[in-house]
């Protein structure tokens, strides 16, 4: 934030130079190969070591709940008081899980229902083991200095003990009660090891974990058992300590069972080949199984007919989770392919894989003023979050208020490393309570030739942090040649680095365009993402100065961003799928408040820690432990009271089809993937990639008059020179209705002259098909009005039409009435502005204030009722309101209705009775009917949800999730429906 002040020095930083290979990693090729994230955290996705650690045991105050499948309802949503866990920066659950069908077991995932758990041979406890440099490696810890030690001397470190372990994925865990996101081991299956399972850090502290004689490692035949399967052979010689209870009473899996012990599957019948399901005597060895065997009969068939009876009220309708026909309980998921896949569905309260985020920023704190809250809710939920910095942020060097500025003298390595201190300190107290936990910081080599230091989180080590250390700007719009707006245009070949004082690198470099785009790409190939975060690239221009409305560095940073993903996605393939979302920077400050008082508060901490408030030296640094800058305002201008998607907010990429099946469209690795499911109950097929790169996040669907669908988006192309840099709208039209093929995509352009001239801010479109069948698409241009283009009755398209409005903010949203008459609307700063057709046909009418109140900028509209229904939230609360709009005589208002919620922020998505949306703490909210309270599911999610009308009487649900996976549910659109257990569509997300 404080990237913006006035002060330039462009000529401080040192002068560049080629690095020197030697240095670093001795003989490890570049990449960030300092922090084996894949082998510690699981880069396979679910597979790995992290996503069973996490899937298995955490989350633990979401699941096991006490209302049938694990879900639980609050009689009174309007008294949600959020409150803390004990070191542990979140919303509890106080609020309702959603009502879902009754289900067997606390979590389906572990229990077979769900993606099993492969079992794996031990791994060789080496092949966890990072290269440590031995000059440059040390730890910061509480009240201690910064200083450089080798390895064998970091054993002084005490080890976090109370940090459980992420063992490799063998075995489930047990799933106590718990209040914190803690991983909790399986004692029968594992022993607990004496220092962390993330071998890096024993490295780090100069030894390793040698394992007892008593405590054998079992071998690849010998491996703990697979709970998922229900049997394994022993997993140690020793006798193994009694199971823990589950939240529900009930004794969790002991000791393995003998080998000879038959598998159970979900339902509870014994697997076996299907040519030989005959029943036979069991051995004497396994009749404790035999015994919880029919104990757990039992109960299924007592949930089965309660099932029935439910569906034959017509209660609940599992529809759309494909399974009932096509789901094959006993294969495993590695069989299945993304061309068909049929995954089971996710239990009510388990927990999906926690995919890896990497967010990327040009300064320290923008991820703190424009990312928070998702920053918190994936470091509380144990995700593995990364956050690489661009710049050193070194600005000018004054690390005071501004009353002291003048009597400071200006330090920029220093000041730069007290803004790494401030941030580190963040990081800590978001994760652990411990503003002072200790970091471990080394240097590596990057794929663009220099260095960058790797910062790891002892005690939560899935959390790093990545200081490229460039220069900065120093200025929000000047004219600064060395920066990063100036290497993207051409006006200096190399920038320089600007290291900060108490960094472990020691040795400057320069890179060029190039290679800042490889160093970028080096990093997503190390930590593989499942979700990239960055700032938005196209932030406009304020209509009467014409200045940026965001500082020069974020959105030429965010640009950098775009090519190496872009870079990324098409030279690497051996890597998982991956989403984006991008943020809005400073204009946020002029936008209403988009969070609750408490998610604003929760914001405000983690600045206040940052900006160093109390000036106790808690880190040891000379630099100070803070950013003294924005200590007199550490809210900045409101942005601690808001966040905003740049991109992805639309609702309407989920869709059916006249047979009933499904269809969903949302941007992976830069093409629109698309998911389909023949009829109500085919097999779903997808994620398949659209020929078609650089799509922006954010599409829509809209089916034509034919019943073909037409998928709209916009297209980012950089060209050969800095000024071809271009945003346009496209679309593709489906070949056949029902088809899996689509056509080319066909570009409409963009409203905008040259990139120059607002920066190619234009928004995501709106499409609708009025009651004529006429085609229009309508965007958000720089000038902050809306603008539109028609399909001609040929095919072709008309130009683009000025339909006025100003102040105009987001996206806008269109739908058709019952009259078959299009109504556009869209949100400005203060209230909502609308147009509507006078009948179908008919051209635009003019704009037309609504008189409604400030919304949080995301629109919903769906026709209905008559006439078209708009969602939207009230500020500084996150609750949902709704009004009737008709068009007859003018553009009207009827009835707007607060509809309560869970304090979220964001886009939500109506379709029948079902409302849902982002709820404080990150996960998706519903509303399932009408008066009906408010529930919470266990899924986080990018972008925005979306939900459609699959027949009459059918409503579909779907996100996608941080592992960038499909997830699916829905409901009968009728009193008292509940949804169904989310199913996960595709295999588990790990490479295309």
């Amino acid at each position: 934030m404080s990237d913006g002040h006035p002060s330039l020095d462009p000529a401080t930083g040192g002068p560049g130079g080629a690095p020197d290979p030697t240095q670093g990693w001795g003989g490890v090729p570049y990449g960030l190969g300092a922090v084996p994230y894949g082998a510690v955290y699981g880069q396979d996705g679910w597979d790995g070591q992290y996503g069973v650690a996490y899937g298995q045991g955490g989350q633990g105050g979401q699941g096991g709940l006490d209302s049938p499948g694990g879900w639980r309802q609050d009689p009174d949503p309007q008294q949600y008081h959020p409150t803390h866990l004990p070191h542990q920066h979140q919303h509890p659950d106080p609020a309702g899980e959603f009502p879902h069908a009754p289900h067997s077991g606390w979590n389906d995932w572990s229990a077979g229902a769900g993606p099993s758990v492969p079992q794996q041979p031990q791994q060789d406890p080496q092949a966890y083991e990072p290269h440590i440099p031995q000059q440059d490696t040390y730890t910061q810890g509480h009240q201690q200095p910064y200083e450089f030690q080798h390895p064998q001397e970091l054993s002084a470190f005490p080890h976090p003990q109370a940090q459980q372990p992420h063992v490799p994925q063998q075995a489930a865990y047990a799933h106590g009660a718990q209040q914190s996101y803690e991983f909790q081991q399986h004692q029968a299956q594992i022993p607990a090891p004496r220092t962390p399972a993330y071998a890096h850090h024993t490295t780090a502290y100069g030894h390793q974990a040698a394992t007892p004689a008593d405590e054998a490692t079992p071998g690849p035949a010998e491996s703990a058992p697979d709970v998922t399967a229900g049997s394994a052979g022993e997993a140690t010689a020793r006798p193994a300590p009694a199971a823990p209870r589950t939240r529900r009473g009930r004794r969790a899996a002991g000791p393995a069972e003998p080998a000879t012990a038959a598998r159970q599957t979900r339902r509870g019948r014994k697997a076996a080949p299907r040519s030989a399901r005959t029943a036979e005597p069991e051995p004497a060895e396994s009749a404790p199984h035999t015994r919880r065997g029919h104990h757990r009969w039992a109960g299924l068939v007592k949930a089965v007919a309660l099932c029935a009876a439910t569906a034959a009220a017509g209660m609940l309708v599992l529809r759309g989770n494909a399974a009932l026909d096509g789901l094959d309980l006993d294969r495993a998921p590695a069989a299945a392919t993304p061309a068909t896949t049929a995954a089971a569905p996710v239990a009510a309260g388990s927990v999906p894989d926690p995919g890896r985020v990497v967010q990327i920023v040009a300064h320290p704190d923008d991820d703190l003023y424009f990312m928070n809250p998702d920053l918190r809710y994936s470091i509380s939920a144990g995700h593995p979050v990364t956050s690489v910095y661009l710049t050193a942020g070194e600005a000018d060097g004054v690390n005071a208020a501004p009353a002291k500025g003048a009597t400071t003298a200006p330090n920029k390595p220093a000041y730069a490393e007290a803004r790494q201190n401030g941030i580190r300190a963040a990081y800590a107290k978001m994760a652990t309570g411990d503003r002072a936990a200790a970091w471990q910081r080394t240097v590596v080599p990057t794929k663009g030739g220099g260095h960058a230091e790797v910062d790891v989180l002892v005690a939560k080590p899935q959390v790093n942090l990545v200081w490229l250390q460039l220069r900065e700007a120093g200025h929000g719009y000047a004219d600064v040649p060395d920066s990063l707006h100036g290497l993207w245009n051409g006006k200096v070949a190399r920038l320089d680095s600007m290291l900060s004082s108490g960094t472990p690198v020691k040795q400057r470099f320069a890179y060029s365009k190039d290679q800042v785009v490889q160093t970028l790409v080096g990093v997503l190939e190390q930590y593989r993402p499942t979700t990239v975060r960055f700032q938005d690239p196209t932030p406009g221009r304020y209509p009467d100065s014409k200045q940026y409305t965001d500082h020069q560095d974020h959105f030429y940073g965010a640009r950098f961003v775009q090519m190496a993903t872009a870079a990324y996605a098409k030279d690497v393939k051996d890597r998982p799928h991956f989403a984006v979302q991008n943020y809005v920077g400073y204009v946020n400050g002029s936008l209403p408040s988009a969070l609750d008082p408490q998610e604003a508060k929760e914001k405000l901490d983690s600045l206040d820690t940052y900006a160093w408030l109390d000036r106790q030296n808690h880190c040891g640094s000379d630099a100070g432990c803070g950013d003294l800058k924005v200590s007199d305002q550490p809210a900045g201008n409101r942005w601690t009271d808001t966040v905003n998607y740049a991109r992805g907010t639309g609702t309407n990429w989920l869709t059916s089809d006249k047979d009933h099946g499904l269809w969903a469209f949302k941007v992976l690795d830069g093409q629109v993937a698309v998911w389909h499911r023949p009829g109500p109950v085919g097999p779903w097929r997808g994620p398949d990639l659209l020929p078609g790169t650089g799509m922006d996040p954010g599409v829509s669907a809209v089916t034509l008059k034919d019943g073909r669908i037409a998928v709209f988006g916009t297209r980012t192309s950089f060209g050969a020179r800095p000024t071809d840099y271009r945003r346009e709208v496209v679309h593709t039209v489906q070949q056949a209705p029902g088809t899996d093929g689509f056509g080319e995509w066909q570009s409409l352009g963009t409203p905008e002259t040259a990139d120059e001239t607002s920066t190619s801010d234009i928004s995501a479109p709106a499409v609708s098909v009025d009651g004529t069948g006429q085609l229009a698409a309508y965007v958000r241009d720089g000038s902050y009005s809306l603008r539109g283009r028609l399909q001609q009755p040929d095919g072709g398209w008309g130009p683009w039409e000025k339909h006025g409005g100003e102040d105009l903010h987001g996206s806008p949203v269109t739908a058709t009435d019952g009259a078959g008459r299009r109504m556009v609307l869209a949100a400005t700063s203060k209230t909502v502005v609308g147009w509507a057709q006078p009948k179908a046909g008919a051209p635009l009418g003019r704009v037309t204030a609504t008189g409604l109140p400030d919304t949080t900028l995301p629109l919903t509209v769906e026709g209905r009722e008559g006439g078209v229904r708009l969602w939207f939230r009230k500020p500084g609360s996150g609750n949902v309101r709704t009004a009737l709009m008709t068009a007859d005589d003018g553009l009207k208002v009827n009835n707007m209705t607060d509809l309560g919620g869970l304090n979220g922020f964001g886009s939500v998505t109506a379709s029948g009775h079902v409302l849902a949306g982002r709820a404080a703490g990150g996960q998706l909210g519903a509303e399932v009917g009408p008066g009906r309270p408010w529930g919470r599911s266990p899924l986080m999610f990018v972008g925005a949800p979306s939900s459609t009308m699959t027949g009459r009487n059918m409503v579909s649900l779907a996100v996608v999730g941080l592992d960038a996976r499909l997830y699916v549910t829905s409901s009968a659109d009728a009193p008292n429906a509940y949804l169904a257990p989310w199913q996960p569509i595709g295999p588990r997300n790990t490479r295309p």
